[in-house]
């Protein structure tokens, strides 16, 4: 289990400075301001929850397969529906539209994930 939150925090973190570096380079010119900081949320969220994989590898008390893929999934489907959003115009592909309401619903397990840990640790009692 420790090494599957050690790998899902590098993978998102990893590609968070990737999607990060695209955005701010390669998207400067493509996006409006708002779009921007709507990508940099994205990115910014992602970043916090690869960090947040990592430190729960090293407390076994927090481990779970649910937390796991609570954040997990919360990070695609927050994160990366707001990548789409923002890109779906240069992309072409104004169906991403959809996608819409998909980011409060990552939003909602990435806060059930913080909720559940906190839960864990006020029920274990973890210094």
């Amino acid at each position: 289990m420790e090494r599957k939150f050690l790998l899902w925090g590098f993978i998102l973190g990893g590609l968070a400075v990737i999607i990060g570096a695209f955005g701010a380079h390669a998207l400067k010119d493509i996006l409006t301001e708002s779009q921007q900081a709507s990508f940099e949320t994205g990115i910014r969220y992602q970043i916090y929850h690869s960090l947040l994989l990592l430190f729960l590898s090293t407390q076994s008390q927090l481990k779970s397969k649910l937390l796991l893929n609570l954040l997990v999934v919360g990070v695609l489907l927050f994160s990366f529906s707001i990548y789409f959003l923002n890109l779906r115009s240069f992309l072409g592909a104004e169906w991403f539209s959809f996608l819409g309401p998909i980011t409060p619903v990552g939003g909602l397990l990435l806060i059930s994930a913080w909720s559940i840990a906190a839960f864990k640790t006020i029920q274990n009692k973890i210094k």
